[in-house]
C-alpha cells in the first residue's frame, strides 16, 4: 500500500490502493461525500460519489451528462468558461512552483498544457481539481470557487495521473466495477458493460490490468476516469511511453468526448499531440510564457526559419550556430532548420552560404519554411532561462556590492580604532 503524495515539485508520485479488494472501504482524500462507504479516492482519478448518502445518480456514459448533485447546486453552466482562474500561486518550502498563473478554458475545448519537467504543470492541475489549495489567486472551475468549493468541483472531474494507477492484480472489469462503486454509480453492471463496449475493451475484460500493454493500460485509465460522465478531464501526461498508434487512438477518444461537450486540459511533451489541441499554453518553471491557438503562438513568436538540404550538413551546422541572428540550428532528417527572431540579421548571415560560390556549397538547397511548434517552444524556454539568469546575476551583483561596502566600512572602522589607540 502506497499513498498518493504531492512532492516538492508538484509531481505525481503514486496512488492510494485498498489491497486489491473492490469491496474494501476506501479512506483516501478525494471524495465529496462524507457519508459514502468509499470515503475518497485520489487513485489517479477524480473518484467521487457526488451525492452525500446516495447510491449514485451519475449516468456513467462519459458524455458529460453527469446528473449527480454535489451540494445541491451545479452552477457549472452559469459561465462560458469551465476554467477561469487568475493569479494562482503555489509554493513549497519557499520555492514558487506555480507563479501567478491565469487561464480561461471554454466548454468542449481541448487545451494543451506544455512545459519541461518540473515546471508546475501537475501542481496547477491538482489545484484545479481540488487536491491542492492555492496559496493565492482566485477563480472558478466548473462554476465553483477553487479556494472555497473544492469538494464541489471533484465530483465533476475525471483526473488521470502521470502513471498507471489502477490495480494491476485486478482484471479490467474488476477495476471498472471498483471505480463504479467509488463513484457510487447505480446499475454498475450496465455502466461497466457500456464502457467496455464504447472503449473497445470487451475482449480484455477478464485480463489482469497489469498484463495489458502500455496503450491499453492508458485506455483503461481513461475509461475509469470517464465512467461517471465528468464535465472536465484533467489528463496529466496521459500518453507518456505509449507507442504512436496507441497515442493516436487515445486522442481520437478525447476528441469524441470533446464533441459531446467534455472539456479537457492535457499536459504533454509531444509536439504532435500539442498540434491536436484547440488551444495551447506553455509554462516554464512556474511562469506562463504563452497561450493561444497553435497558429497564434507560432506567429507571435516572430521567428524566421530556413530549411537547407544537401551535403556536409553537420559541418555547416557548426559554422552557422555562432553567426549573428542565428538562434537555433536543428537537424530534421536530411535537412537543417535554421531559425532566428531577427529576420534581417539571419538573412545577412545566411546570404554567403546561400550564394553557392564555392565547392562546399554545391548541391545545397535553401528555402524559407514555416516555423514549427517545437522551435517556438525552444525559443520561449531559452528566452525565459536567459531572463532568469540575468535576474540571478543582478541579485548576485547587488549582494556582492553590499558585501564589499560592508567590508570597506569594517576596514574604515578598524583603521579609526587603531588610529585612536596610537594617540598619546
Amino acid at each position: 500500500m502506497h499513498a498518493d503524495t504531492e512532492n516538492r515539485s508538484g509531481s505525481d508520485d503514486g496512488d492510494v490502493k485498498v489491497n486489491g479488494d473492490p469491496d474494501a472501504i476506501h479512506n483516501g482524500n478525494f471524495n465529496a461525500n462524507p457519508n459514502a462507504k468509499n470515503n475518497g479516492d485520489d487513485h489517479g482519478h477524480a473518484s467521487t460519489s457526488a451525492n452525500a448518502g446516495s447510491t449514485g445518480n451519475a449516468t456513467g456514459n462519459a458524455m458529460g451528462n453527469d446528473t449527480s448533485n454535489a451540494g445541491g447546486n451545479d452552477n457549472s453552466n452559469a459561465a462560458d468558461y469551465v476554467i477561469d482562474v487568475s493569479g494562482l500561486t503555489k509554493s513549497f518550502d519557499g520555492k514558487v512552483v506555480v507563479n501567478a498563473l491565469s487561464m480561461r478554458v471554454k466548454r468542449g475545448e481541448i487545451y494543451g498544457f506544455l512545459g519541461p519537467n518540473g515546471s508546475g504543470k501537475t501542481t496547477f492541475i491538482r489545484m484545479l481539481c481540488g487536491l491542492l489549495k492555492p496559496d493565492s489567486g482566485s477563480g472558478a472551475c466548473l462554476g465553483y470557487d477553487v479556494l472555497t468549493q473544492a469538494d464541489l468541483i471533484k465530483p465533476h472531474v475525471g483526473y488521470m495521473a502521470q502513471r498507471f494507477s489502477l490495480y494491476e492484480d485486478l482484471t479490467v472489469r474488476e477495476n471498472l466495477d471498483f471505480m463504479a462503486r467509488m463513484y457510487g454509480l447505480a446499475d454498475r453492471v450496465r455502466v461497466v458493460d457500456e464502457c467496455l463496449t464504447r472503449m473497445g475493451m470487451t475482449r480484455f475484460e477478464n485480463q489482469l490490468a497489469g498484463s495489458l500493454s502500455g496503450g491499453w493500460k492508458q485506455r483503461l485509465a481513461l475509461s475509469a476516469c470517464t465512467l461517471h460522465g465528468p464535465k472536465l478531464l484533467l489528463l496529466d501526461e496521459p500518453t507518456a511511453g505509449v507507442d504512436p498508434g496507441a497515442r493516436r487512438d487515445f486522442w481520437d477518444e478525447v476528441h469524441k468526448l470533446a464533441s459531446q461537450g467534455v472539456t479537457a486540459l492535457i499536459s504533454t511533451h509531444y509536439m504532435d499531440e500539442a498540434e491536436r489541441c484547440h488551444r495551447l499554453a506553455y509554462i516554464a518553471y512556474g511562469d506562463l510564457l504563452a497561450q493561444d491557438t497553435l497558429e497564434g503562438i507560432v506567429d507571435n513568436a516572430g521567428l524566421s526559419t530556413w530549411s537547407v538540404t544537401g551535403p556536409g550538413l553537420p559541418e555547416l551546422a557548426e559554422r552557422l550556430r555562432p553567426l549573428p541572428g542565428v538562434e537555433q540550428v536543428v537537424a530534421f532528417g536530411n535537412s537543417l532548420h535554421v531559425s532566428g527572431q531577427d529576420a534581417a540579421a539571419l538573412a545577412a548571415s545566411l546570404g554567403p552560404y546561400q550564394a553557392e560560390n564555392g565547392q562546399a556549397q554545391a548541391g545545397r538547397e535553401w528555402k524559407p519554411i514555416r516555423t514549427s511548434l517545437e522551435e517556438v517552444f525552444i525559443h520561449l524556454m531559452r528566452g525565459h532561462q536567459a531572463r532568469q539568469n540575468g535576474q540571478t546575476q543582478k541579485i548576485q551583483t547587488g549582494q556582492k556590492s553590499q558585501a564589499d561596502q560592508k567590508n570597506q566600512a569594517d576596514q574604515n572602522q578598524t583603521a579609526q580604532i587603531n588610529q585612536a589607540g596610537e594617540k598619546p
